[in-house]
């Protein structure tokens, strides 16, 4: 019994460590927004996303950096993406490592582990595909970026359907859940601004 309240101690840390100290889900103090234009250049382009709450939570605070450029916006949404994938790996990774948790729990969780390291490096890929300007045409690098953040998204889903078809606690499976449909949904954000910002520049 010991060892389980030891698991849902490091699963609350967690919890609390991806709202309070991610720089994607808070508000952190930095540069506040330097016009009201600014964000609602912000809020134009997350209405467009699945998920338009998050993202303006998300990316206001950056309105200064931001101003009007589609192109930072976009890169910067794929380092948030990126940050918060980190993150979850670095906790995942502890969290499979517990003791107290059936074989079947520590299988799930180190192919989550495995599926987010994939999208981690899918959305490096595609940061540094963003600041290339030789070589391949503007289409043709923003095909390969759509490709890589599709790619993170689908390795996101699929670590959340691994807890769903396992016989998982239920405490387990919600906890996990949560943890990761943050970043899928950051990444989710991500895509829709790069799909965005290619079908404007075509």
């Amino acid at each position: 019994m010991a060892n389980i309240g030891s698991y849902f101690s490091i699963a609350a840390i967690f919890i609390f460590a991806l709202f309070t100290t991610s720089p994607s889900l808070c508000l952190a103090v930095r540069k506040f927004p330097s016009s009201e234009t600014d964000t609602k250049f912000i809020k134009t382009w997350c209405d467009a996303t699945t998920y338009p709450d998050l993202c303006f939570f998300t990316f206001s605070s950056y309105a200064a950096e931001i101003q009007d450029s589609p192109k930072t916006l976009t890169t910067k949404s794929l380092f948030v993406a990126l940050n918060s994938t980190r993150l979850a790996s670095k906790n995942l990774t502890d969290i499979s490592k517990t003791q107290g948790l059936k074989p079947i729990e520590t299988e799930a969780l180190q192919d989550c582990v495995e599926e987010i390291g994939d999208s981690i490096d899918e959305l490096k890929r595609s940061i540094v595909e963003m600041d290339e300007t030789a070589g391949k045409s503007f289409a043709f690098r923003m095909s390969d970026i759509q490709t890589w953040v599709s790619a993170a998204l689908t390795d996101e889903d699929t670590c959340m359907d691994g807890f769903s078809e396992t016989a998982t606690d239920g405490d387990v499976k919600a906890n996990m859940r949560t943890l990761i449909e943050k970043v899928a949904h950051l990444t989710s954000i991500s895509l829709a601004f790069v799909n965005h910002y290619a079908g404007a520049n075509k």
